[in-house]
């Protein structure tokens, strides 16, 4: 049996990492607009619009394969995942969020100054 030799995608995710990216758990590789998916025991899956999706991929080549996808997401994607998410915590809000939290400051100043009030208010010392 013929199979398809994955050896310049395996470079490809340790030289060009930024030419892949996840997309709803398929390794989707831009240029190409391959996508791939792995399994547990190191099996891959390709779909493809061209003949590359013919193919079996060897087994071994299959893992080795597999090795470089997971190197590839703990080193390159999941820090991408992260970083994105942490600088979103810090982009300006749209219009409706920033009114919602001026009233709501609004609201807990207002709060925080009657019960300050009611503090001073209330430092009568009880008769024994």
């Amino acid at each position: 049996m013929t199979y398809l030799d994955v050896s310049p995608m395996i470079v490809a995710l340790r030289t060009n990492p930024s030419d892949f990216e996840m997309k709803r758990g398929w390794l989707r590789h831009f240029p190409s607009r391959h996508e791939f998916r792995f399994d547990g025991e190191g099996n891959v899956r390709l779909h493809a619009s061209c003949d590359c999706a013919m193919l079996a991929v060897r087994h071994a080549q299959g893992r080795e394969l597999s090795d470089s996808f997971q190197l590839w997401h703990a080193s390159y994607w999941r820090p991408l995942e992260i970083n994105k998410e942490f600088a979103s915590h810090f982009r300006q809000p749209n219009a409706v969020t920033r009114l919602f939290r001026k009233l709501v400051a609004m609201i807990r100043r207002r709060a925080q100054s009657e019960q300050r009030a009611a503090a001073r208010g209330s430092s009568i010392v009880a008769a024994e």
